[in-house]
């Protein structure tokens, strides 16, 4: 297996460039996979230095529609005409927004109906083939990540908070799986506990943000609220290894590797992981 992040809040080193926005190439068990594509076409740029070869990707996976995981989406078309696309059918052409700090829009709008059968929408039931399994996260066992109170969707009856209705929870692999979180909007434990329930395979890496970012108020996480997700990791899912960045803050990178220590990796653009088992 072998994990590229492409584009990232931060950059492993000055030949990588960084934006506010997540892209992970992954090769695993002789299949590539693209995870969201940031958001521009930075993640092509950096594909190009990290050696990737984007144009043979197999499957695009969005996680959900905000423009920091599928603005690029236009930019990945232009280089790829074979991948299947898949993503909710309520990622398209959303009008969305963050209130954090100043109201600004985050939705996207595109028409991609030209790709025809390269795109799979997936529903309220899972998409699903021997090399994946896409699906909206089921459950609410644990508490969705405080900083969804700042981001909103638009109704009929005007701005309300997001449901996250268009977000997936994605596992790729044949004999064991990869989990892809997007931002976990809907909250890492409930992306985990959604695949143990639907699948069968184990669970051995986990990558994206964990939409924890940094702050001190009553819209962020606290000391003990990190502590208790670190603590559930490490009782729940010792085996597993953990990649995060981008949403996930500073504070909580800190806290989660002095908990987790070898299970958890800290990414940013040009970040490179390979396994030989």
């Amino acid at each position: 297996m072998k994990l590229v992040v492409l584009s990232d809040n931060n950059k492993l080193s000055p030949e990588y460039d960084s934006e506010h926005g997540l892209s992970v190439y992954l090769e695993k068990d002789g299949v590539r996979y693209l995870f969201d594509t940031g958001t521009s076409g930075l993640f092509i740029r950096n594909a190009e230095k990290a050696g990737v070869d984007l144009s043979q990707v197999d499957y695009l996976f969005i996680s959900h529609g905000h423009n920091d995981h599928m603005g690029g989406l236009p930019d990945f078309i232009e280089i790829n005409q074979r991948a299947v696309i898949v993503l909710s059918k309520h990622a398209l052409n959303r009008n969305l927004y963050s209130a954090r700090e100043t109201l600004r829009p985050i939705g996207t709008s595109f028409d991609l109906t030209s790709l025809g059968d390269r795109i799979l929408f997936v529903g309220d039931e899972p998409v699903m083939n021997d090399n994946f399994i896409a699906m909206p996260v089921t459950t609410g066992k644990y508490p969705a990540p405080k900083a969804n109170k700042t981001l909103l969707k638009e109704t009929v009856n005007g701005l309300e908070p997001d449901d996250f209705d268009h977000e997936i929870v994605v596992a790729v692999g044949q004999s064991d799986w990869f989990v892809y979180t997007g931002c976990a909007h809907k909250g890492l434990l409930n992306m985990l506990v959604t695949v143990e329930r639907m699948t069968s395979k184990p669970i051995r890496f986990v990558a994206g943000g964990f939409h924890l970012p940094d702050g001190r108020d009553e819209n962020f996480e606290t000391h003990d609220d990190l502590c208790d997700i670190a603590d559930i990791l490490i009782h729940n899912y010792p085996e597993l290894t953990f990649f995060t960045g981008h949403c996930t803050g500073k504070i909580a990178c800190t806290l989660l590797k002095e908990k987790l220590m070898a299970q958890l990796e800290l990414f940013s653009a040009g970040y490179v992981w390979k396994s030989i088992t």
